[in-house]
């Protein structure tokens, strides 16, 4: 029994000295998150008016009320958020509007779309609407392999039909709220460098 306790306490220990490497977690959650709010952020301000159009509109967007203000709301935080999360500057107050950026977009645009982002027609996250997705996605790819080059057109990847879920929206809203939890990591980020040296 002792010789068992001595070795979980080998690998215990073993395990504990890979915590020398913990600042890559949140590093890595910060350079997967940022181009992914800046390439949102940036085709916001592109289509800036065309954004608050679709903020605004009952019928064909998401009807929500000061869409403009919304607008550049959304678009100042996706943009501000993603230039903090690479350089790792105030990261846990950044998490928050964003993570309530996430939360609108999931439940005001993806909910009714259902879990999956890419419509897939089997398994338990499957819907009605992703099955139908599936029959057009089988039916354009049979016109294509008719009356195109279906070859040259899928060389670099394989046709899929969006479905739109709240998948990819509530993956970032997971990823924000550990980054809010644990910060922007030892080492590589702003904030650890301010702490460091103003704490006492």
């Amino acid at each position: 029994m002792d010789k068992l306790t001595d070795k979980f306490l080998q690998l215990q220990i073993l395990l504990d000295r890979t915590r020398q490497l913990d600042f890559l977690a949140p590093l890595l959650l910060r350079l997967y998150l940022a181009p992914v709010f800046w390439m949102a952020g940036i085709q916001k301000y592109n289509s800036f008016e065309d954004t608050a159009a679709w903020f605004g509109n009952p019928d064909w967007g998401l009807g929500l009320p000061f869409p403009s203000l919304m607008a550049f709301l959304a678009t100042t935080t996706e943009i501000a958020g993603a230039i903090m999360l690479l350089f790792g500057f105030a990261v846990r107050w950044i998490s928050i509007p964003l993570m309530i950026t996430m939360l609108v977009a999931a439940f005001s645009v993806h909910w009714t779309n259902g879990w999956l982002a890419i419509s897939t027609g089997s398994g338990i996250f499957a819907t009605e609407r992703t099955v139908e997705a599936v029959d057009r996605l089988d039916k354009a790819k049979s016109l294509l392999e008719q009356y195109g080059n279906y070859n040259w057109l899928t060389e670099h990847g394989s046709l899929v039909m969006l479905n739109n879920g709240i998948e990819f929206a509530a993956t970032y809203f997971i990823m924000l709220l550990a980054l809010f939890f644990i910060g922007s990591g030892k080492y590589v980020g702003i904030d650890y460098w301010l702490k460091k040296k103003f704490s006492k």
